[in-house]
């Protein structure tokens, strides 16, 4: 019998949080096998997950900026 597929996670932080819950479970040695396996398995899917929302996150600003992706600039211009 196959097991439940995980929910998909409610947005990019919560994913990342779970992906990085994951490594530092994999990093322990702990796991067994199987656990080893489930929880590689689960980390590429939040791991796809999470790019994907980078990349629609690009689109989104370069289509506010008009097509053109601007540098981001941290520096103060108000001198």
């Amino acid at each position: 019998m196959a097991k439940p597929r995980a929910a998909a996670p409610k947005d990019y932080e919560s994913a990342l949080a779970e992906l990085e819950a994951i490594v530092g479970e994999m990093e322990s040695g702990q796991l067994p096998l199987e656990a080893s396996l489930a929880a590689y398995r689960r980390g590429a899917e939040l791991l796809q997950y999470c790019r994907q929302q980078l990349a629609d996150a690009e689109q989104q600003v370069k289509i506010l900026e008009n097509g053109a992706l601007q540098p981001f600039n941290t520096e103060d211009t108000d001198d």
